[in-house]
C-alpha cells in the first residue's frame, strides 16, 4: 500500500507541470506532494509516516499527556538501535505516574528529539508536534495497516 501511494504521489506531483507549460507559462516551478499518514496505537502512541523522509515519527497522543499530567523526564531510545513492533523504546515519567513507551512499527531509531532531555514539558505543551519522540526508518511498512486511524482510537478511548 505504502509503495502504491508513493507512485500516486509522484504522479500527481508532475500534474502541475503540465498544466503550467500547456498554458504557455514560462516559468515552470515543480510543486512536491507527499503523503502523510498518521495512525495511533492502544498504548497511546502515534507514529506518522511521510513519504518524501521515509521515516516514521512517534510521539504520545494528547489523550496520553493529559492523564500523565506535569511531565518532568523522558527516556529517549538508543540511536540507530534495531526495534519490533511493541518493544519498550523509552518511558516518560509525570508528576502522577510513569509509563512506558512502545514501538508502534519495526525498524531503526533513526532521529531521537534530544530537547526533551532539557525540555520534558514539550511533551505537555505539544506531544504530537514539538514533542516528537524518535524517528523511526522502517523496516516492515505494512505495519500501519494494523495501526488505528483516528476515528478507531477516539472511539476506543471514549468508551
Amino acid at each position: 500500500m505504502i509503495s502504491a501511494l508513493r507512485q500516486a504521489s509522484r504522479s500527481y506531483a508532475a500534474i502541475p507541470r503540465r498544466v503550467a507549460a500547456a498554458a504557455g507559462s514560462p516559468r515552470l516551478t515543480p510543486q512536491l506532494r507527499t503523503l502523510i499518514t498518521k495512525k495511533y496505537t492502544e498504548e497511546h502512541e502515534t507514529v506518522t509516516y511521510d513519504d518524501a523522509t521515509g521515516l516514521g515519527i512517534v510521539t504520545i497522543t494528547e489523550h496520553a499527556q493529559s492523564s500523565l499530567g506535569d511531565v518532568v523526564f523522558v527516556e529517549l531510545p538508543q540511536l540507530d538501535s534495531k526495534v519490533e513492533k511493541g518493544d519498550q523504546i523509552g518511558a516518560v515519567e509525570s508528576v502522577k505516574a510513569a509509563s512506558d513507551i512502545y514501538a508502534p512499527v519495526s525498524g531503526i531509531i533513526r532521529e531521537i528529539n534530544e530537547q526533551l532531555n532539557d525540555q520534558p514539558g514539550l511533551l505537555n505543551k505539544a506531544p504530537e508536534t514539538k514533542g516528537w519522540l524518535c524517528k523511526i526508518e522502517m523496516t516492515k511498512p505494512e505495519e500501519m495497516e494494523e495501526l488505528m486511524t483516528e476515528a478507531a482510537y477516539h472511539d476506543l478511548h471514549e468508551s
